[in-house]
Formats: structure tokens, C-alpha cells, sequence
């Protein structure tokens, strides 16, 4: 093949790309609710990275003379028991809470991908051993795992993020074990075994980029599970721990009011809301634009 001939299949195979991407963006934003969705998250991740500029008050800075205080125009959201702006705080959780979340999610997506890589890879007792390890973590509720490794860590940010990590691997590890089985005789990889590339080569330079549309749309929808995991456990105490202000922390707060001070508890329960609705119905849409039978 000549200079001319591979320039113009680089020019072909540019153009399909781009032809893939145009078509991935239309069928993406003709779903219902995918524009709705990435609304949603778009302002969440915008709240997150401006909180210190959007916040009105310091969200620590406690006010005796607005304890209590119904939601108004100096307090959007209402204060807290000890003064404190709700909105302020809800500003700044939602950092704690798009941190936690990546961060969580990325530990989780890439110990399942290594794991379920070796497992589909390689097969036989490799496999076994570790599809057996994967369904025992994959029997136990997330939330219940995540609190069985924060009794062993100790409350605590960072603890609440190794909890997670350790809690949500599973998924990630089965659905890449099922990729690999279902690529790695295909015609590529064995063109790839014949040219003499090294088994960690195939696996993660071959296999994985055409494994990736299900483990994108599982990374996405397993988000806004990471953050109601984080506000359960920082609800229940096990996790974010006070002054910092998560949206579980927030929650706890409120609890003890809902009756006197309902809105210290509403307004973070509607953002959770909010967020995993439109993380759901963003995850819901690129699952429908990657499923080439929809």
C-alpha cells in the first residue's frame, strides 16, 4: 500500500468517526429526556465548582439572631438550628458530594475493570476465582457493604470513599468479564495475537475501547448511587462528619425539626432528588443510543 492509498483510508475512516459521532449526538438529544437530564446535571456540576461565589453566607458561620429562620429573601432556603444559611450549606455539599462520587466511581470502575478483565481474558480457574470473589460482593447490598468497611475505617471522607469504592466494584467487574468473553475471539484480537502483542496490550489497547458504551452507561448511572450512598452514611453519622456540610448531614440535622423547621430537611432531600433523576434519565439515554437494536 502506497503513501496516497493510506492517506486516503485515514481520510475514511476519519469521516465515519465523524459520521458515527453526528449520528451518536442525534439519536442522543431525540430521547425524551435526555436534554431534561444533562440540564439537571449540568447545573449541579456548575453549582459544585461556583459554591464559594454562588454561597450568600459562609456555611459554617453560625447567627444567633436567625436561628430558625423560615425560608425569606435573606435566606432562601431557611436556616438551621444554629443560625446557619441552608442554601449556603446545600451549595457547598454539593462539592462534597460531586467528589465523593467521582472519585468513588473511577476507584470502583477501575478495579471491576481490571478484575473482570483478567476473569474474561484469560478464563479457567482465573476466572472462577475471581466470579466467585465478584458474586459474593455482588450479593451483599452497597449500602450494607459500604457500612460493614466504615466500621472497619472509621468515619470520615475519606473512609466513606474507600467504602464505596470497595462496595460498588462488582458490578463493573461482571460487565466487563462478559465483554471480553463475548470480543476476545474475535478476528481483531486474534490478528493482534498473531502480530505477537503482549496479553495486557490486547486487553486494554484492543478489547476494552470496544467494551467501553456499557461501562460508560454503568459509570453513569452508578454516579448518582455513590452520592445517596455518601448521604446515608453521612446521615446516619458514619460518614462526612460535621461542620462540613454534607447534604446527609444537612438531612440529620433536620430531623429532629421536621415538624418546627421542615425545610432544614427539604431542600437537601430535594436536591438528591433532583440529581438522581437527572443522572437516571442521562444514563437512561445514552443506554438507548448504544443499544444499536433500539
Amino acid at each position: 500500500m502506497n503513501s496516497k492509498d493510506r492517506i486516503d483510508n485515514l481520510v475514511i475512516i476519519q469521516e465515519s468517526s465523524n459520521g458515527q459521532f453526528k449520528m451518536f449526538l442525534k439519536r442522543f438529544f431525540k430521547h425524551k429526556g435526555a436534554i431534561f437530564g444533562l440540564i439537571i446535571i449540568s447545573l449541579f456540576i456548575f453549582m459544585a465548582i461556583l459554591a464559594p461565589l454562588l454561597a450568600p453566607y459562609q456555611y459554617d458561620a453560625p447567627n444567633i439572631n436567625s436561628i430558625l429562620e423560615a425560608p425569606s429573601l435573606s435566606h432562601l432556603f431557611g436556616t438551621d438550628e444554629f443560625g446557619r444559611d441552608i442554601l449556603s450549606r446545600i451549595l457547598h455539599g454539593s462539592q462534597i458530594s460531586l467528589t465523593v462520587a467521582l472519585i468513588a466511581v473511577v476507584f470502583s470502575l477501575l478495579i471491576g475493570t481490571i478484575l473482570g478483565a483478567i476473569a474474561g481474558y484469560y478464563g479457567g480457574k482465573i476466572d472462577f476465582i475471581i466470579s466467585s470473589i465478584t458474586d459474593i460482593a455482588y450479593s451483599f447490598p452497597t449500602t450494607l457493604l459500604a457500612i460493614a468497611f466504615i466500621a472497619v475505617l472509621g468515619p470520615g471522607l475519606e473512609s466513606v470513599i474507600i467504602a464505596i469504592s470497595l462496595a460498588s466494584w462488582a458490578g463493573y467487574s461482571r460487565v466487563v468479564r462478559g465483554q471480553f468473553i463475548a470480543l476476545k475471539n474475535r478476528e481483531f484480537v486474534d490478528a493482534a495475537k498473531v502480530l505477537g502483542y503482549s496479553d495486557f496490550r490486547i486487553m486494554f489497547g484492543h478489547i476494552l475501547p470496544n467494551a467501553l458504551a456499557p461501562i460508560i452507561v454503568m459509570a453513569t448511572l452508578e454516579l448518582p448511587k455513590a452520592i445517596v450512598i455518601e448521604a446515608s452514611l453521612s446521615f446516619l453519622g458514619l460518614g462526612t462528619q460535621p461542620p462540613l456540610p454534607s447534604w446527609g448531614v444537612i438531612l440529620d440535622s433536620g430531623k429532629g425539626l421536621i415538624g418546627q423547621a421542615p425545610w432544614i430537611s427539604f431542600f437537601p432531600g430535594l436536591m438528591i432528588l433532583l440529581v438522581v433523576l437527572g443522572f437516571n434519565l442521562f444514563g437512561d439515554a445514552l443506554r438507548d443510543v448504544f443499544d444499536p437494536t433500539s
